[in-house]
């Protein structure tokens, strides 16, 4: 696809010129949870099973009101992925996907659609675009944040402060395993929200709401007051229930693509519908 041609479909029955443009992804994040007692993120990669099939992903995401999602640029190595979207991410990039797609698909998204629109890749694509540059590519387009699970804090240098000149958001991830003094460094440069991972791992795998995830939510409560996010391996409408009153933001990914895989689209919104049901 080039300029985004192959993308056809009907504009969303709600012009948005939307609250991305004239809201910040903080107070979007506000705003949202005076209605909804958490919110709720997804996951696309872009290119993958087809733009088209993105398309229509996110035409569901906007019905079911879909508060936030991660646009995946594909890389060949995932290194935070488990196996479907290490799979999803080599066959998007051998179909041909590249920027030029990436960003078409994320200036639509944010021109016809509800939801605050976060890049998601690896370090790669920010250092092949430029440090310099990658925020400001990002504002250009429409994004209100991005997410580079394997950039250390550290490594960040230049990235933080013109992120915040573009008022774009770095979201930093935190997990488990992180010593206090190591998460108390990744919290502190927190913007947006935070990624709190569920588990030691890879993306997919279900996880439990157990007392441990409570208790790592409840440290990062301890150190930030930026909206926590907790990812990797939810997948049910109970899951979302569990964390209310615990994290501001259910991150389903995995899960969702998976529903794709196995029953097409009319699967894919039972299920997304059910998880949106879920937030109140």
């Amino acid at each position: 696809m080039k300029n985004g041609s192959s993308l056809s479909g009907k504009r969303h029955p709600q012009a948005y010129k939307h609250l991305q443009k004239i809201m910040s992804l903080s107070e979007h994040i506000r705003k949202g949870l005076e209605k909804k007692k958490i919110l709720l993120m997804t996951h696309v990669v872009v290119g993958y099973p087809s733009l088209e099939a993105n398309w229509s992903m996110l035409q569901a995401m906007s019905e079911a009101e879909v508060d936030l999602v991660e646009l995946q640029m594909p890389f060949s190595e995932p290194t935070a992925d488990g196996p479907l979207f290490v799979r999803a991410n080599q066959e998007s990039l051998s179909h041909g996907t590249n920027l030029d797609d990436y960003f078409t698909l994320m200036k639509r998204v944010v021109g016809e659609c509800p939801m605050q629109v976060l890049m998601m890749g690896y370090c790669n694509t920010a250092f092949m675009i430029g440090f310099d540059q990658f925020p400001e590519m990002l504002k250009e387009n429409g994004a209100s944040g991005f997410i580079i699970p394997d950039l250390p804090v550290e490594e960040y240098g230049v990235l933080h402060q013109k992120s915040a000149d573009c008022g774009i958001h770095p979201v930093m991830l935190c997990t488990p395993t992180n010593t206090p003094a190591r998460l108390e460094k990744i919290l502190s440069s927190a913007s947006g929200f935070v990624y709190c991972v569920s588990r030691k791992g890879v993306t997919g795998k279900s996880t439990e709401l157990n007392k441990e995830t409570s208790d790592f939510l409840e440290q990062c409560r301890e150190m930030t007051d930026v909206p926590l996010a907790l990812g990797f391996g939810l997948s049910r409408a109970e899951d979302l229930k569990m964390l209310h009153g615990k994290a501001e933001i259910a991150i389903v990914g995995s899960a969702l693509l998976r529903s794709w895989e196995e029953g097409g689209e009319s699967q894919y919104r039972e299920h997304l519908f059910e998880l949106a049901s879920a937030r109140n």
